[in-house]
C-alpha cells in the first residue's frame, strides 16, 4: 500500500468541532494528547505535539476570527506511527503566507503577540503545511512520526 492510500485510510482518527473561544485551546490540546497516547509517545514527542496544536488553535481563534465568533475544526489521524493533525477555520484567511511564516511577524501587534506561533509549529513537527484563502479561512496541517521500539533511557 503506498503512502497516498494510507493517507486516505487512516488506522484511526478523531474529529472535533468547537467554538472559537480561547478557553477551548486547552480542550483541543488535551484531546489530541489523549488520542495519540495509543502510540506510546515519549514525553518530548507528546509535549511537542501539544504545543504545536496549541499554537495552531490559538492562531485560528485570535488571528482567524479577530474577535468574532466562529468555529474551529480539528482532525487527528494516525497511520504507520505517523500523526497528522489539521486545524481549520473559516476566518479572515492570511493575505501573505510567506510573510506570516517569518519569525516575529504578527498581524496583531495590539495584542502583544510574539509572532512565533508558526515558527514553533514548524520546529516541533516533521512537516508543516498551511493553506489559506483571504476572506475564506485557513487550514494548518501538522505531521509527526512517533518513534517505535525505543531503547530504555539510562
Amino acid at each position: 500500500m503506498d503512502e497516498e492510500t494510507n493517507l486516505l485510510k487512516p488506522e484511526n482518527y478523531m474529529r472535533l468541532q468547537f467554538a472559537s473561544r480561547s478557553e477551548n485551546e486547552s480542550f483541543a490540546r488535551v484531546s489530541v494528547a489523549a488520542f495519540i497516547t495509543q502510540l506510546d509517545p515519549t514525553m518530548e514527542e507528546l509535549t511537542e505535539i501539544k504545543t504545536a496544536v496549541s499554537e495552531a488553535v490559538t492562531n485560528a481563534i485570535i488571528h482567524g476570527y479577530e474577535g468574532r465568533s466562529g468555529e474551529v475544526r480539528l482532525e487527528c489521524r494516525i497511520w504507520n506511527r505517523t500523526v497528522e493533525i489539521a486545524v481549520e477555520d473559516d476566518g479572515v484567511g492570511i493575505e501573505d503566507v510567506e510573510q506570516a511564516r517569518q519569525p516575529l511577524y504578527t498581524s496583531r501587534p495590539d495584542l502583544e503577540r510574539s509572532g512565533m506561533g508558526i515558527t514553533i509549529m514548524e520546529n516541533f513537527v516533521d512537516e508543516f503545511m498551511i493553506d489559506s484563502i483571504p476572506g475564506q479561512g485557513t487550514r494548518v496541517r501538522l505531521r509527526k512520526v512517533i518513534a517505535a521500539n525505543r531503547d530504555l533511557e539510562q
